[in-house]
């Protein structure tokens, strides 16, 4: 056997270093960096509001960010593409009308109507994954047309009224409370998460999203169809835009078309904030669905909080486009450190 043949022992140095780049990753990570906003948020809101920790804020804080974490997953289905889909919210409020008028209007037990709410969620995300796919253009413009065209539609349809014939088993999840603190509905997120988690590290079609991401041209010549790949994602984004708006449902106990604002633009600063916050590439390629979690969590505790300190509702939304402004930055300049360092 040759000397290059023979395998050599890991120096302790070699494996010391190795474990103190490790760590500096970790601690340079979004997660960890989430974490700690988090754990310093929650001291700074408790010490300087008056019922921050209480039960009920605690149950709404979990009921409010099942439904944020819920938009910014749905956005990031998208995202790990290297697309965007501005219809997160026009499509969510398409989904749970189609609930409403399943129920309301045809009579259908809810589970049905849900797996309806659910389906055309989805079938709405087919329509903008195969006209991205059948005519090159990128997302964003497709998606940006394709929000007022949804929104429209349903308006015309549904003549702009309500559904309210919500039957109450379905209306007590969102206001059911597990241990005093916990809803439900944030189980139901959470569950999804870890679902998606799974999708991504554990199966051949997540890896594929992944690889079409990261590199569409590369991933066509090693067989996988790309194309497909990105129906399958915006597919993924309408059920989980549809999830979220019938956490919506099921927390008002009406199908309401004002449920995402005009257009659904109430959902957009949400659905970017998570996944951006998290640590998901807008070039594609790199997803982080707990960073996701986090974040969308983080948004949703910054806004209670400071809504609790009486500061505007107008004054919240600057700061939450800040704060997406700088986390963008933050990224890039973190990226480009650890690209230097050869921690990439």
């Amino acid at each position: 056997m040759s000397a290059q043949d023979t395998p050599s022992a890991p120096s302790p140095n070699s494996s010391t270093g190795d474990g103190r780049q490790t760590w500096l990753r970790f601690f340079l990570s979004n997660e960890f960096g989430l974490i700690l906003l988090i754990a310093a948020f929650i001291v700074i809101f408790a010490v300087s509001t008056r019922g921050f920790l209480s039960p009920f804020n605690l149950f709404s804080l979990g009921r409010n960010s099942a439904v944020n974490i819920m938009i910014g997953l749905s956005m990031m289905t998208v995202i790990v593409t290297g697309g965007l889909n501005l219809a997160v919210g026009a499509m969510g409020v398409c989904a749970a009308m189609a609930f409403g008028w399943l129920i309301e209007v045809l009579g259908l037990p809810w589970p049905i109507a849900l797996l309806g709410g659910l389906g055309m969620g989805a079938a709405l995300g087919f329509i903008n994954g195969w006209t991205v796919v059948r005519t090159g253009l990128h997302s964003f413009i497709i998606t940006l047309a394709t929000m007022s065209i949804f929104f429209g539609v349903m308006i015309f349809l549904t003549r702009a009224e309500s559904y309210r014939a919500i039957p109450d088993v379905f209306s007590a999840l969102g206001k059911m409370k597990i241990a005093t603190y916990l809803s439900p509905l944030l189980l139901v997120t959470l569950a999804c998460a870890l679902a998606l988690t799974w999708l991504y590290r554990f199966t051949v079609t997540g890896r594929e999203m992944l690889a079409a991401g990261a590199s569409p041209a590369a991933a066509e010549l090693s067989g996988i169809r790309v194309g497909r790949i990105i129906i399958l994602c915006h597919m993924l984004s309408g059920v989980l835009a549809g999830m979220a708006a019938l956490m919506l449902v099921a927390r008002n106990g009406a199908a309401i078309p004002s449920m995402a604002g005009q257009l659904g633009q109430d959902w957009l600063l949400p659905a970017f904030l998570g996944p951006v916050l998290g640590g998901t590439l807008l070039q594609g390629g790199k997803v982080s669905v707990l960073g996701t979690v986090l974040g969308a969590f983080l948004v949703t505790m910054l806004s209670s909080g400071l809504l609790m300190l009486q500061i505007g509702a107008f004054w919240v939304q600057t700061f939450l486009g800040l704060m997406l402004l700088i986390a963008v930055l933050l990224d890039k300049a973190r990226r480009s450190y650890l690209t230097r360092r050869n921690l990439a």
